[in-house]
């Protein structure tokens, strides 16, 4: 049975794919002819967490949405959670699913599969959007709260305690305040409608996903994981040969913008741009500005349907 169209309002359709196990994504529209727009969530996000800036950008692309297993409405089925495990998933999804080559856009966890995946199988991958997206860490002091977090997620035991008081103890309200107080900058900003839809998919999930808190914690260790090893993440990233767009908060809690700066100037083929007074969500937080600056981007190098009619339109001269 589907579960709620919560994206209808944005103007998705939600659909499955089966790859090992049931896969949901949902389908915003858009021109075909030109890469489609395949957009990853970060941990413990979903398909809503591109709902603003999704519509937008179908009138140069085909924009599409993935549920990773263990998010959204897309159950762990038994499958692994991990960076690399939703990788692989990422890949058949582009290959068996959509057809590539794709436009991969990924925001925190969702940025640090993006950059796997673009590396992995440049083939698949005409260009990449990074979102505020998982980097090393520079040598700075963490965010207190984030770090405890993190810490808390990352011992055996005290991760699914944690996980377990904190569900038992907040409404479905509360816990969507508690994520966007953390990844807004100002969390004023935060759509009513969006945040009406995301509790209901919290709701949802309490309900029909009793094994969530094992899947968020399996890709929050396999976060802390790749951070223990910075060497490769920063190898990784240089080895990409596609176009990539860096578009970082500079307020972002989670990843410091220091991080977004260092990734920068390590790859200066990469186009940057960082957000003023924005936090780990801008395509949440400002999407009028993400919208913006990803049109650019994609009519510079002629990757969206736009830019592509005004390249082949005749010109005054030779008609």
């Amino acid at each position: 049975m589907m579960p709620p169209q919560l994206a209808r309002p944005w103007g998705g359709a939600g659909h499955y794919a089966d790859i090992a196990g049931p896969v949901h994504w949902v389908d915003f529209g858009g021109p075909a002819g030109v890469p489609p727009i395949v957009m990853v969530h970060g941990l413990g996000g979903s398909h809503l967490n591109w709902a603003r800036i999704a519509r937008p950008l179908t009138e140069r692309n085909r924009v599409i949405a993935i549920d990773l297993p263990g998010f959204g409405f897309t159950p762990a089925a038994g499958r692994r959670t991990t960076i690399p495990a939703n990788t692989k998933i990422l890949d058949r999804f582009i290959n068996e699913t959509i057809g590539g080559p794709v436009i991969l856009m990924g925001n925190s966890m969702g940025g640090a599969i993006t950059i796997q995946e673009s590396a992995a199988s440049p083939h698949a991958v005409a260009a990449v959007v990074l979102v505020d997206p998982a980097l090393p860490r520079p040598a700075e002091v963490p965010d207190a709260q984030v770090a405890a977090q993190f810490l808390m997620y990352a011992v055996p035991g005290v991760g699914e305690a944690f996980m377990g008081i904190s569900r038992r103890s907040r409404t479905d309200r509360e816990l969507v305040e508690r994520v966007i107080n953390l990844c807004f900058a100002d969390p004023r900003r935060s759509d009513p409608e969006l945040m009406d839809a995301a509790i209901e998919l919290v709701a949802y999930r309490r309900l029909r996903m009793p094994k969530q808190d094992a899947a968020f914690l399996q890709a929050a260790r396999s976060i802390v994981r790749a951070g223990l090893r910075p060497r490769q993440s920063k190898d990784t990233m240089k080895s990409l040969s596609q176009p990539v767009l860096l578009i970082h908060g500079d307020k972002d809690r989670l990843v410091p913008i220091a991080a977004a700066r260092v990734a920068a100037t390590a790859n200066p083929q990469w186009e940057t741009e960082f957000l003023h007074g924005v936090g780990h969500t801008p395509q949440l937080e400002v999407p009028d500005e993400v919208i913006r600056t990803v049109v650019r981007w994609l009519d510079r190098h002629e990757l969206g349907a736009a830019a592509v009619r005004n390249t082949t339109a005749p010109t005054e001269e030779s008609r």
